[in-house]
């Protein structure tokens, strides 16, 4: 049996608003299916070495702020990177760290069905980028179609409920417009999606 690792980029520590809810810890882990444009960690996750890590040695380097995960509700971030390809380490993950402590995905749900499935009960939030709901843009932008990711925010939003997700719509410079956000916003409402994050790419 093989034994269950994470390839870990970085851990960044104390962070307050960006990546959950609460002070969390983001724990970055490389690969991801897409190929985004203006993807702000390209030369991080494709150029940097990875170590691999079990559960309980990334417990044993978080676990220095579990006063902070309890007093502000916050906890790990797992991001990257497409944090469900590492699905089984995640519930692997949840299995042996402090109940009290909160467990957020950044995700683009751009995986297999069963990835999504395995972890609706190891992850309090899911954080999900869905770059943008019109297949052409989606296309243009990651270089893949746009079915996989609606297809498993609709099982995510019946699963675990809306309250449990957070959407993120960003306006994309040389991609997407204001109206083209606003279009996606529209779609992910009628979709069930309570929760909504509008915001503009900033490219240097």
């Amino acid at each position: 049996m093989n034994k269950i690792t994470f390839p870990l980029l970085t851990i960044a520590r104390h962070r307050l608003g960006t990546d959950g809810e609460g002070i969390t810890s983001l724990a970055a882990g490389a690969g991801c299916p897409l190929h985004c444009k203006w993807c702000i960690n390209k030369r991080l996750l494709h150029e940097t070495p990875a170590e691999n890590v079990s559960p309980e040695e990334l417990l044993d380097r978080v676990k220095t702020d579990h006063l902070y995960f309890c007093a502000t509700g916050g906890g790990i971030t797992f991001g990257g990177g497409e944090a469900l390809l590492h699905a089984d380490f995640i519930r692997a993950f949840r299995e042996i760290c402090p109940p009290e402590w909160k467990i957020t995905a950044e995700t683009s749900l751009f995986v297999p069905r069963s990835y999504v499935a395995e972890v609706t009960d190891a992850v309090d939030l899911f954080v999900v980028d869905c770059k943008d709901m019109n297949g052409k843009i989606y296309r243009k932008y990651t270089g893949e179609g746009v079915l996989v990711m609606a297809d498993n925010l609709r099982f995510l939003l019946e699963r675990v409920g809306p309250e449990r997700v957070i959407v993120r719509v960003p306006l994309i410079p040389e991609y997407n417009t204001a109206e083209d956000q606003l279009k996606s916003a529209e779609k992910l409402t009628k979709m069930g999606v309570t929760r909504l994050d509008l915001f503009e790419y900033v490219i240097k």
